[in-house]
């Protein structure tokens, strides 16, 4: 089954790290395409790419393009995403980095969920300066 065919009454009954697990994902496909239209194809070139993108860092870099530009929902999400508590600790983050990149996830989870992928094409774009 996918989301597709997932009826969710209400997103809010979706918990947050469920929604950062599913955001980060998407998160990930989304710039291993932006990748691939870029040119690169060699896999070591592409992770090395992908890096700068998908870590904890990369990712609260991407979302402060964004926060001014979204919605009272998607900020709500966003917070949401900050305060969670994950079990495991960063490895190789700082932590409030870290929260920053849940939020992100969170927020990319919300947007695909929902089904609202030319906005999360739209929000996306920006993050990644395409």
């Amino acid at each position: 089954m996918f989301f597709k065919d997932l009826h969710i009454k209400d997103i809010a009954d979706i918990p947050v790290l469920s929604l950062a697990y599913i955001g980060d994902a998407v998160y990930d496909l989304y710039v291993r395409e932006h990748l691939l239209a870029k040119g690169c194809f060699k896999p070591t070139d592409l992770h090395k790419m992908a890096v700068v993108y998908v870590n904890a860092k990369g990712q609260k870099q991407s979302l402060m393009k964004i926060m001014d530009i979204l919605t009272e929902k998607e900020l709500n999400c966003v917070q949401r995403g900050r305060n969670a508590k994950p079990r495991s600790k960063p490895k190789n983050a700082d932590a409030a980095d870290y929260s920053y990149a849940t939020a992100l996830e969170a927020l990319v989870g919300y947007l695909y969920i929902n089904k609202e992928y030319e906005r999360l094409d739209y929000l996306l774009g920006i993050m990644l300066d395409i």
